[in-house]
């Protein structure tokens, strides 16, 4: 993720790759680190919890994250991902343009 120096991303598929999809990554959030609240007008995001704990912030409303659990942000919607626990967070997302 490009918010965080420290989160560490791997695009597996690069946008224009597949049409309307942004990308497709993994980001490695050591514990503390955040990807800093943000919108996008132009596509929604779903974020796969691979592993570790955190929270999801998505206009204000904290969600907490654990491995396995899924979340769809929309368009416009401001969001924030945090690593609360104590081991990396493992995060799979994909961006589709809207």
């Amino acid at each position: 993720m490009s918010h965080n120096a420290k989160i560490r991303k791997h695009v597996l598929v690069s946008g224009g790759e597949i049409e309307n999809v942004t990308g497709f990554s993994v980001a490695v959030f050591p514990p503390g680190e955040i990807a800093h609240e943000h919108s996008h007008s132009d596509m929604a995001e779903v974020f796969f919890i691979q592993s570790g704990t955190g929270t999801i912030s998505v206009d204000g409303q904290p969600v907490s994250l654990r491995p396995g659990q899924c979340v769809t942000v929309e368009p416009q919607e401001r969001h924030e991902l945090s690593n609360t626990g104590s081991t990396d967070m493992v995060v799979l997302y994909f961006g589709i343009r809207v």
